[in-house]
C-alpha cells in the first residue's frame, strides 16, 4: 500500500514529457529530411531536360513535387514520432487512455520541433537543394517585384533591344544609356511593387526613354513597352500561382507529418510499455 500510494505521489510531481526522447526524435526526423530532400532533387534533375521533347512537363514535375513532398514529410515524421515515444521511460500505474494520449503528444512535439528545427538550420541546405531543381528545370519566372536587380535588368533589356524596324531612327545624340536604364529600373521596380502595373504617365515615360535610346518612333515605342510590361505582369502572375500551389502543398505536407507522428509515436510507445497487438491502434490495459 505504501509503495502504491509513493508511486502516485511520484506521477503526481513529475513531469509527462520527456524532453531528452523528444528532441533526439526530431533531430532524427530533421536528418532524414535533408536526406530525403537531397535524393528528390537528384531524381527531379534527372527527369528534366532543356529539349521541349524530353523529360516531364512542369506541371507534371509541379505536381510530382508537391507529392513527393508530402511523402518527405510523412515518412520522416513518422520516424521523429516513434522513437519520440519508443525512447521515453516507462510509465506505469496510469490510465492506459492517458498513456495513449501522452504517446501521441510526443510524436506532435517532436514533429513540432522538428519543424521548427528545420526552418532554421536546414533552411539554407534545403532551399539550395530546391532552388538548384527550379534552375534546372527552369520554372523560375522572371518577376520584377521582390526579385532583386536582375530581373529588373531583363525587363529593361528587352525595352532598350536594338531596333529592326527599318522606320528607326538612329538614337538621339548624347543619349546616356546607364543613366537611361537606371531611370527604367527604378520606374519598373515602383510601379509594379506598388500596384501591379505601371502608371500612365510612367509609362509615357518609359515610352520616351525607350524611343530616345533606341530610335523608334514613339507610336512604336509605346507598343513595345505594352507588350513588355505585359509579359512581366503574366510572368509575376506565373509566380504568384507558383507560389501560391508550392504554399498548399507545404501546408498538405505539414499537416499530414503531424499525423503521422502521433500515429507512429503510439506505436512506439505501446511497444516501449508492451502493450502493441500488432495489428491495431488502441488502447489497452497495462
Amino acid at each position: 500500500m505504501e509503495i502504491a500510494s509513493r508511486s502516485l505521489s511520484d506521477e503526481s510531481y513529475s513531469s509527462a514529457v520527456s524532453w531528452g526522447s523528444i528532441a533526439g526524435g526530431a533531430v532524427a526526423a530533421c536528418a532524414l529530411t535533408l536526406v530525403l530532400i537531397s535524393f528528390g532533387a537528384g531524381i527531379g534533375l534527372s527527369s528534366v531536360s532543356p529539349w521541349s521533347s524530353e523529360g516531364v512537363s512542369a506541371t507534371t514535375f509541379s505536381i510530382g513535387t508537391g507529392i513527393y513532398l508530402i511523402i518527405v514529410a510523412v515518412m520522416s515524421s513518422a520516424v521523429g514520432g516513434y522513437l519520440a515515444a519508443r525512447l521515453r521511460t516507462k510509465w506505469s500505474g496510469i490510465n492506459t487512455n492517458e498513456a495513449y494520449f501522452r504517446d501521441t503528444a510526443h510524436g506532435l512535439l517532436a514533429w513540432a520541433l522538428a519543424t521548427l528545427l528545420t526552418a532554421t538550420v536546414l533552411s539554407s541546405a534545403a532551399g539550395m537543394l530546391v532552388s538548384g531543381v527550379a534552375q534546372g528545370v527552369g520554372v523560375a519566372a522572371p518577376a520584377v517585384a521582390g526579385q532583386g536587380s536582375g530581373s529588373a535588368d531583363l525587363v529593361v533589356d528587352r525595352l532598350l533591344r536594338p531596333a529592326e524596324n527599318t522606320a528607326a531612327t538612329a538614337p538621339a545624340a548624347g543619349a546616356n544609356t546607364t543613366e537611361a536604364r537606371g531611370e527604367l529600373s527604378r520606374l519598373l521596380v515602383s510601379g509594379f511593387r506598388g500596384t501591379g502595373d505601371i502608371s500612365a504617365p510612367d509609362r509615357t515615360t518609359v515610352a520616351q526613354i525607350v524611343s530616345k535610346q533606341t530610335g523608334l518612333p514613339q507610336a512604336e515605342a509605346e507598343r513595345r513597352v505594352t507588350q513588355v510590361i505585359t509579359e512581366a505582369k503574366l510572368a509575376l502572375d506565373a509566380a504568384r500561382k507558383a507560389a501560391a500551389k508550392l504554399a498548399l502543398w507545404l501546408t498538405a505536407a505539414m499537416l499530414f507529418g503531424a499525423f503521422a507522428a502521433s500515429l507512429a509515436a503510439v506505436e512506439g510507445g505501446q511497444l516501449r510499455d508492451g502493450t502493441w497487438d500488432g495489428r491495431t491502434l488502441r488502447p489497452r490495459e497495462i
